[in-house]
């Protein structure tokens, strides 16, 4: 289960440049076929859910108990049996916990539970131990990149160590995820012009406000300054948490947060948004069934090969996963 990284494979991911790194890839099927469902993907992967066990003997670091909502033990057998509008083929993992070992506890699990297709780990670039951390996780098949939360400050966007972390996460052909708000899209313009290579994936819509209009214009024209780099693409996650509602009050109708989707779609088109549910966060807003629903309802309306890229083949190339693959049924 666990393997290096090899030489080929690595020189193999830089020669794809920037253009290609989210661009659509020939002789992909499309999810339905001639008398099955136009509207509803065929493989269908979530990348963005958490797994953790409050229950363990020193529990975790998140969520806090004081969440009734959040704190308890969510396993991959919780998310398999919530309803949902169609089965999902698998899941990518975005560790949240700050704790070093929770990453191979992950592991761990994946190794055991095939609804796992991807793990997002949490290490923090520029930090003493980083390069040692990420090479041990790396060897592992399902580790396919590093999430950012918060933010570095800008200062630290200069500082050598933070770089030169960063641009290991190309060495080990893994990705970055970054979570936040305004100041993440600027940071992934910063990255993407200096680390052309460096795959990174916006999560939850860099926490725009959905209240039924049109998206605030700042952030419009912070995602604009992107466009022009296509290995950064966009979770189409966060929707029903972007609306502050909870206590499960977040909109179900899928025209509320059309004005945001329009505006994700016109800027970055078919090739460079990628579904995740945010579960089990999603669930103080909405139920999971609810947030697939939503996204499909609005992407089959582009038709079924746009609904196979969004729901599988763009999670795909920006994680690039090596086992259980979507393409191969």
């Amino acid at each position: 289960m666990n393997t290096r990284l090899n030489r080929s494979r690595f020189l193999k991911s830089l020669a794809l440049g920037a253009a290609g790194l989210c661009a659509p890839q020939a002789g992909v099927r499309a999810f339905a076929g001639p008398g099955e469902d136009q509207g509803a993907p065929r493989t269908l992967i979530d990348t963005h859910t958490h797994f953790y066990d409050p229950s363990r003997p020193k529990g975790v670091p998140w969520p806090p108990a004081s969440d009734k909502v959040l704190h308890r033990t969510v396993l991959p057998s919780h998310y398999r049996q919530l309803p949902k509008p169609r089965p999902v083929t698998g899941t990518v993992v975005v560790e949240a916990s700050p704790w070093i070992e929770d990453n191979q506890w992950i592991l761990d699990l994946a190794d055991k539970e095939p609804l796992i297709a991807g793990f997002v780990g949490n290490l923090s670039p520029g930090q003493a131990g980083f390069p040692t951390h990420l090479e041990r996780f790396a060897a592992h098949s399902l580790f396919r990149g590093i999430r950012l939360r918060p933010a570095p400050g800008r200062a630290r966007w200069e500082d050598k160590k933070f770089v030169a972390d960063l641009r290991l996460l190309v060495t080990h052909d893994l990705s970055l995820d970054l979570v936040g708000g305004l100041e993440i899209l600027e940071l992934a313009g910063r990255l993407a012009s200096t680390t052309p290579t460096l795959r990174i994936v916006i999560d939850h819509l860099a926490g725009v406000q959905i209240d039924g209009k049109a998206p605030p214009r700042a952030w419009i024209e912070a995602l604009r300054a992107l466009t022009e780099h296509a290995q950064v693409c966009f979770k189409v996650s966060g929707l029903v948490e972007g609306t502050g509602k909870r206590g499960g009050g977040a909109p179900t109708d899928t025209s509320f947060y059309r004005p945001v989707l329009d505006t994700l779609w016109d800027l970055f088109g078919e090739d460079r948004l990628i579904y995740g549910s945010n579960w089990p966060v999603c669930e103080h807003y909405a139920s999971l069934e609810t947030v697939q629903r939503l996204a499909q309802e609005y992407f089959a309306t582009k038709g079924a090969a746009v609904l196979d890229k969004v729901f599988a083949l763009n999670a795909r190339r920006a994680y690039r996963w090596v086992r259980r693959d979507p393409s191969n049924r």
